[in-house]
């Protein structure tokens, strides 16, 4: 079970009105992953997202903490950002897989380095750079995953 979207991004401010819509059909547990070269607009579509679901204090990259939680409206929400791990053994350190176990959404940016350290995926969002825009293809690998692109796509 697959499911494919592409949705063309033209500015930021369309991307986080993507990402507040994306907030409003969430629920735990999920995990999210999201790839594309740096500047992509991985980073600030989690942070509208986090904004859409009540997160009132500064959202930091955790690009040099590897993870930020945030306890938002009713949900947990852990986002890790693996750009400088460099062997998927690093993870043990910062317990990563502990974090799949709790009723809790994960939002993983570059999922890549996280080798067999990741389980499932819900759903993959892949941003690519196009011109002064993005392209985002949501791939949805789960059942739920699968209902999160419906209702994204307001179809639920």
């Amino acid at each position: 079970m697959v499911k494919v979207d592409c949705i063309a991004l033209p500015d930021v401010q369309y991307s986080e009105a993507l990402a507040a819509r994306l907030a409003a059909c969430l629920t735990a547990p999920l995990v999210l992953t999201f790839s594309g070269e740096i500047g992509a607009g991985k980073t600030t579509f989690i942070r509208a997202m986090l904004r859409a679901l009540g997160v009132k204090s500064a959202i930091k990259s955790p690009t040099f903490s590897l993870l930020e939680s945030y306890q938002c409206q009713y949900l947990q929400v852990h986002h890790f950002d693996l750009y400088r791990i460099h062997d998927e053994t690093e993870l043990e350190y910062i317990g990563f897989r502990d974090y799949f176990l709790t009723d809790a959404i994960c939002c993983i940016e570059w999922p890549e380095r996280a080798g067999q350290s990741l389980g499932h995926v819900d759903i993959n969002f892949a941003f690519t750079i196009e011109g002064s825009g993005r392209l985002l293809t949501l791939t949805a690998t789960t059942a739920a995953g699968e209902l999160i692109l419906s209702c994204l796509a307001g179809k639920q």
